[in-house]
């Protein structure tokens, strides 16, 4: 039977750990929050802040600025690419349609040739047979 304490197991082998986690967590924020707070140290500490808000502030809308430039030449690219694609598809397609177009010509005038071939050798067979008799 459960009687309450079977919530203190440490079930997931970390019991002890977050617990350590948690106090110094609690233990640095204390401290900075005591330091931001202080009278005159807390003054300074305040205003070293600032200037460094600031600063990481104006770094991160540099690098915003940066990253959107980033953007829009990527963009410019990718549509460059794209026409660039078509471009060479449409090559390809036409050209593999004069190939076929060429290639049926070739093939209608070689059985055309052939065709003729075979008609002059029958004749040729047939007078030579006929010569025989």
């Amino acid at each position: 039977m459960s009687d309450g304490f079977d919530r203190m197991d440490d079930r997931d082998g970390n019991g002890g750990g977050n617990f350590a986690m948690g106090l110094l967590t609690g233990a640095v924020i204390g401290a900075g929050l005591g330091l931001l707070f202080a009278p005159k140290a807390g003054k300074e500490l305040r205003r070293k802040l600032t200037k460094q808000a600031g600063e990481l502030a104006s770094q991160a809308s540099d690098l915003a600025s940066q990253a959107s430039d980033g953007v829009r030449k990527a963009t410019e690219n990718a549509g460059e690419w794209v026409d660039r694609g078509r471009e060479a598809y449409t090559k390809a397609k036409t050209a593999a349609s004069n190939g076929a177009d060429e290639a049926e010509k070739y093939a209608r005038e070689t059985k055309s040739t052939a065709a003729a071939t075979v008609a002059g050798a029958l004749d040729s067979a047939s007078a030579a047979v006929s010569r025989q008799r």
